[in-house]
């Protein structure tokens, strides 16, 4: 059963009436939504959702964005999912985009920010459970630091910044307003209402 109730709608046709979900008329006028922490299972529904829309031949796909973040791996496979669709892809961030949600948000092609929600970048996080070896943790660290790169020249290359500028700003968590993110680049557009 779904964590949260879903709302229906009626639709008239004329096949009669019929009860459809209204996540599903949205997903027909191509808009889906990242409302949750960023795993290999929303990750996978997502990629999904944006494959097919690609071939719908719609104008543009527009993915709603409020989500804490999560998993780099998986947030990286939406981004290059999203990055390479033919169908340009508006991101809206409706609350507050986070961490690799900040970097899904970065992958639109036009950047939408509620006038009220924020946006957070930082540093990637080690994730250092249990008892490791020194050989274990310098690989750890390494792999920290590849990962660091990557999302600081995704983040430097979609804002417009150097990369050096990119790490001072996101060496601790950096949460930017709407204003603010229009004015360092992330957002190319501030907005009242979707």
């Amino acid at each position: 059963e779904d964590k949260y109730m879903k709302t229906n709608i009626l639709n008239e046709s004329s096949k009669g009436t019929e009860v459809i979900r209204l996540e599903d008329k949205l997903f027909d006028q191509g808009e889906i939504y990242m409302t949750e922490e960023v795993n290999a299972e929303s990750c996978a529904t997502l990629i999904q959702q944006l494959h097919y829309l690609d071939g719908l031949g719609l104008k543009e796909v527009v993915l709603y964005i409020n989500s804490p973040g999560g998993a780099v791996d998986a947030g990286l496979a939406v981004y290059d999912t999203m990055i390479g669709m033919k169908t340009p892809v508006r991101t809206v961030c409706i609350g507050t985009a986070a961490s690799m949600g900040s970097i899904l948000f970065l992958a639109g092609r036009k950047r939408e920010v509620l006038e009220h929600s924020f946006v957070m970048l930082h540093d990637p996080l080690a994730n250092l459970s249990g008892t490791k070896r020194a050989l274990s943790l310098e690989k750890e660290a390494a792999r920290l630091m590849e990962t660091r790169e990557i999302l600081g020249r995704i983040i430097a290359e979609r804002t417009g910044h150097t990369l050096d500028e990119v790490y001072e700003k996101t060496k601790d968590d950096c949460f930017f307003s709407a204003k603010e993110a229009l004015e360092f680049g992330i957002a190319t557009k501030i907005i009242r209402h979707v």
